[in-house]
């Protein structure tokens, strides 16, 4: 991983390719485009006679519940397409010498491990107790984080769901803008704070209270992953935060009238 130079930028070799094309390819691919739809997804919401903080958002929906083997076929499909930007993202950084830099591998289990343990655990607490302030206040939807029909596959497919979205985001967000991003010499501030906006960004289908949140996240992810120079333990966060939120609501949903 390269230095921090004395201006606040990443001291990068000059690339013989161009990084803010693949950057924009990338984005446009996957998560930039997730930000489009969402911020058009809020103004829908937004234009609507009933109040924001009365809506509802239902991520991880059946497709044919009538049909359990056709709904399993969209679920499969939506989740291995998703991963395709991280596929070339990871290809490109393979031809540019960069795919060992992120730290997306094997070579310290244990670490991202223990890591992304701490990493939920910080951000976790905090995001819960953040999400109800946000529903108090009016700014955000109600998220109902599984909505799929009871199943022998629902949870393992909220599993993938969760493996999906960590490794998209991280990946894509953290290792590959932080290298393309350095490679362009944009500062380090800069770095850290834009890929935490497209971050909120693909979240305001939520509300409001879900781009602020994420934001925040976005700052701690980033800070976190100049530390510790590896993907992998943001990764082992980002799966935990979203296997509790979408397995943990479905087995509590019935049991409890809160959520």
């Amino acid at each position: 991983m390269s230095e921090l130079s004395v201006t606040g930028t990443l001291d990068q070799p000059r690339p013989r390719y161009l990084p803010g094309i693949e950057l924009m390819l990338i984005l446009g691919l996957s998560l930039g485009k997730s930000a489009v739809y969402s911020a058009l997804s809020l103004i829908d919401k937004l234009t609507k006679e009933i109040p924001l903080g009365q809506q509802t958002t239902s991520l991880n929906n059946s497709y044919t519940p009538d049909r359990p083997w056709l709904d399993l076929a969209y679920q499969a499909a939506g989740l291995l397409f998703p991963l395709v930007p991280v596929v070339l993202a990871l290809y490109l950084l393979r031809l540019s010498g960069d795919a060992g830099r992120i730290g997306f591998d094997l070579r310290r289990p244990r670490f991202d491990l223990v890591a992304g343990l701490a990493m939920a655990a910080i951000i976790g607490i905090p995001g819960l107790g953040f999400y109800f302030l946000a529903r108090q206040l009016g700014i955000n939807t109600n998220v109902v984080p599984a909505n799929l029909s009871d199943q022998w596959w629902t949870v393992p497919v909220l599993v993938g769901a969760a493996v999906t979205a960590a490794v998209l985001e991280e990946v894509i967000m953290l290792g590959f803008w932080f290298v393309r991003a350095g490679q362009l010499n944009w500062p380090i501030w800069v770095i850290v704070a834009s890929s935490a906006v497209v971050r909120g960004s693909y979240h305001l289908y939520q509300g409001f209270g879900g781009f602020l949140g994420n934001l925040v996240m976005g700052l701690v992810f980033g800070l976190a992953y100049l530390k510790f120079k590896r993907v992998g333990p943001l990764v082992v966060a980002h799966f935990l935060l979203d296997l509790f939120a979408f397995v943990g609501y479905s087995l509590l949903a019935p049991l409890v009238d809160w959520l």
